[in-house]
């Protein structure tokens, strides 16, 4: 395990999104990078197709995405 030194102005915003995520702000800081190389690794899928493709992969039941207008 290492250090990641980050802007005071980032670790108030990470620190803000750990207290409404109910996470530590040390899970709120591994979440936006995994989430963030997810993205990167996948730039055709949309945040949301990103969450439910890792819930499936963990067993969890996701939600089904909304169709797209006219899409059947």
């Amino acid at each position: 395990m290492g250090i990641v030194n980050i802007d005071d102005d980032l670790h108030d915003r990470l620190r803000l999104a750990s207290k409404v995520a109910c996470r530590s702000v040390n899970a709120q800081a591994a979440w936006w990078i995994k989430i963030g190389m997810l993205c990167e690794a996948s730039p055709t899928l949309s945040f949301t197709e990103i969450v439910e493709r890792e819930m499936r992969a963990a067993g969890l039941p996701a939600p089904a995405l909304p169709q797209a207008a006219g899409a059947a």
